[in-house]
């Protein structure tokens, strides 16, 4: 059945802790299921449906082209001051496999600002920020996302795609940018020398994903906003 994703296409919200809702859409990268469980077999990939309506809600379409430029794409090229923290810090290990990239907007931005304000207050430093931000990115793309309706992957919402039901907090807690990125990181900071590990297999290891190779590939991006945000 062909439907159409355009009335889908969420208002982007002034207030970081309002969650977006798109009706309909099913969750982007996985679910992220209970803080102590295990990972989870490889599964095909998100429906077409789903790819679509997530292009619509950022903004990209797969007929178009995007200007990219400063922070709005964790630019490379972007000036970055002396007292930030650097690329051996961010990306210990070298980027794996192919990267992607996506624009962002004001409402992304302030979320990715949350996640590296938690991973400060956590004390996972620059590295746990990389691992977060670019969790959300396969996750949500950054959005703060509510329940997606007949479509959603179980109960899933949030930067991170956490599940209520799994423990991660109520909806309103796990909707809330500064709760569900503080819940990832005490959950990240179980993992034991997580601090080692490709950004993929720690992050994996929190979420349990159906998809766990797809955070890879936003080490890249996730790297350059901790470095120009922090």
């Amino acid at each position: 059945m062909k439907l159409d994703f355009t009335r889908w296409l969420p208002a982007i919200a002034k207030d970081r802790r309002t969650a977006l809702s798109i009706a309909g859409v099913a969750a982007l990268g996985g679910l992220a299921f209970g803080p102590a469980a295990v990972a989870a077999p490889v599964t095909s990939g998100p429906h077409e449906g789903a790819r679509a309506a997530i292009d619509l809600a950022t903004g990209k379409s797969r007929e178009s082209t995007t200007v990219e430029s400063g922070l709005t794409m964790g630019s490379r090229t972007a000036a970055v001051p002396a007292d930030k923290p650097s690329k051996d810090d961010l990306v210990p290990r070298g980027v794996e496999g192919a990267q992607s990239r996506v624009p962002l907007d004001d409402a992304q931005l302030a979320n990715a600002r949350a996640i590296v304000e938690e991973a400060k207050r956590t004390g996972v430093g620059e590295r746990g920020a990389v691992i977060g931000v670019a969790t959300s990115l396969q996750e949500s793309k950054l959005y703060n996302l509510g329940h997606l309706g007949a479509y959603n992957d179980h109960d899933s919402q949030g930067l991170f795609q956490q599940r209520p039901s799994s423990g991660w907090g109520t909806p309103e807690e796990i909707t809330d940018p500064r709760y569900a990125s503080r819940a990832f990181f005490d959950a990240l900071k179980n993992v034991h020398g997580w601090q080692d590990l490709p950004l993929t297999t720690a992050a994996q290891t929190v979420q349990v994903s159906a998809f766990p190779y797809a955070y890879a590939q936003w080490e890249e991006q996730a790297a350059d906003i901790v470095q120009q945000v922090w």
